[in-house]
């Protein structure tokens, strides 16, 4: 098993989180946010302090059993990833789209999967 980690944003995150967590291969997911301009900050505080970041889940996965490809592919199944600050009945910057990796291995794989939804 190689154990693997990304951070999904797509509306919110309970929903990306549900869904994600049901995927074979996914071993955990942690809703939270990311790529914002504070310290932990709390929900109010992401909602109404403008504090840029995203509803985001963090997901561990098994690559040998589910390539971060095939992860996306799925993730983008149930977002659009061209909308701009919002996601179904979500509206506002926490809610944007977001792909954030910790290894630099897998800014290729991404950059592929977004250049496929653009063909």
């Amino acid at each position: 098993m190689t154990e693997k980690e990304i951070y999904l944003a797509g509306g919110c995150y309970w929903g990306v989180e549900k869904y994600v967590s049901q995927i074979k291969g996914v071993i955990s997911t942690k809703a939270g946010f990311a790529n914002g301009n504070t310290e932990s900050p709390s929900y109010e505080q992401v909602r109404y302090e403008n504090t840029g970041h995203a509803e985001t889940v963090k997901v561990i996965y098994d690559a040998e059993q589910l390539p971060l490809a095939d992860l996306l592919k799925l993730f983008y199944r149930i977002i659009d990833p061209v909308l701009l600050d919002r996601q179904g009945g979500d509206v506002g910057h926490q809610y944007r789209t977001g792909v954030y990796y910790k290894d630099d291995e897998d800014a290729s794989i991404v950059r592929e999967s977004l250049q496929e939804l653009q063909r």
